[in-house]
């Protein structure tokens, strides 16, 4: 039943947001009229905020794995994003993909551990930073909903929560076994009310962790932070662009209330209730962008147009990557950061 059940859910939200919801809030013959009237300086636009949002996948990866070139981290992290919106699995599957690719062209396993474990940690704590800042800057203008104050209230303890431990796990061997050993208790009781086997982690992999991530972080935590933020924010603008460039101008959405949107959604969209968020995120940012006063066709068809720049390439590049990444066995190359 657990087997089916999840995906049965995933397949009715997806059917109910495309066949039921969308065509409620705009109908699909009015969308494709404000298609059709993009304008090709508008089109060209948006083709550079999409290709600019391809490249920005790679340097987060460049920076928490030294040595990793950017046309192969492209690579990774296409094939790994690809595989996670098109196979069973989800994320679990695009974290192997990255593995596995990276185990092929040689580099060590704890170094790989090291990088995915830091690139998704960045991604989670801006997840969870968003919508706070989100938050500060419609409060700054007059503006708040319930929905995102209360978001961006769970955000923040969450954050300060998780920025804690991670903290303490790099201060020293034995605060980070304590913090180890805590969080996999926390994590084994959820696990226990899901009916799920006990995590495989613990203590000592948050030694291990330390100790590998530590020097690295000392010299690299303010550009993977940057090229974190770079590489989530170029989203937002192919988002942005879209909604300009089909007829939802600032009079009627502002570039906050469009930020605000993104960031409540993107951290919905983290619950993984189907892969990629497929559903969940259009009906979410659907709904915010016309509760801010977007007109319906217009926000609509921004939103298509954006989830398909946003995955389409990435699932047609991955897909390519993933197929063809045994003929790249590039030699790692040196980091003077850590000589």
């Amino acid at each position: 039943m657990r087997r089916f059940l999840l995906p049965a859910i995933g397949i009715a939200v997806v059917a109910a947001t495309f066949v039921w919801f969308l065509p409620k809030v705009a109908d699909y013959r009015e969308v494709w009229d404000v298609l059709e009237e993009l304008s090709w300086p508008w089109a060209l636009a948006l083709l550079a905020a999409s290709a600019f949002n391809l490249v920005t996948f790679a340097p987060p990866w460049q920076v928490a794995l030294p040595g990793l070139r950017f046309l192969r981290a492209l690579e990774v992290t296409q094939a790994s994003t690809a595989l996670s919106l098109v196979v069973p699995g989800g994320a679990a599957a695009g974290a192997g993909a990255s593995w596995g690719m990276l185990r092929g062209w040689a580099f060590p396993r704890r170094e790989i551990t090291r990088a995915i474990t830091l690139v998704s940690l960045w991604n989670q704590f801006l997840n969870l930073f968003y919508p706070v800042v989100a938050l500060a800057l419609l409060t700054a203008v007059g503006e708040e909903t319930a929905l995102l104050t209360t978001t961006a209230f769970v955000g923040i303890v969450v954050l300060v929560v998780v920025v804690t431990g991670f903290l303490l796990a790099l201060v020293n061997d034995r605060l980070a076994h304590e913090v180890g050993d805590q969080a996999a208790r926390i994590a084994n009781w959820a696990r226990a009310k899901l009916k799920r086997g006990p995590v495989t982690w613990g203590g000592p992999s948050f030694e291990r962790f330390r100790r590998s991530a530590g020097d690295l972080l000392k010299r690299r935590w303010h550009a993977l932070t940057l090229a974190s933020l770079v590489g989530s924010m170029s989203v937002f603008v192919v988002l942005l662009v879209a909604l300009r460039a089909l007829g939802v101008p600032a009079s009627e959405v502002t570039t906050t209330e469009a930020f605000a949107a993104w960031a409540l959604v993107r951290l919905l969209a983290s619950v993984p209730i189907t892969p990629g968020g497929i559903g969940v995120v259009e009906v979410g940012l659907t709904t915010a962008l016309v509760g801010f006063g977007g007109n319906n066709a217009g926000v609509v068809a921004a939103v298509l147009v954006w989830r398909f720049l946003t995955m389409v390439p990435t699932i047609a590049y991955g897909l390519i990557a993933a197929a063809t990444w045994r003929r790249h066995r590039p030699a790692p190359a040196t980091d003077p950061l850590l000589e």
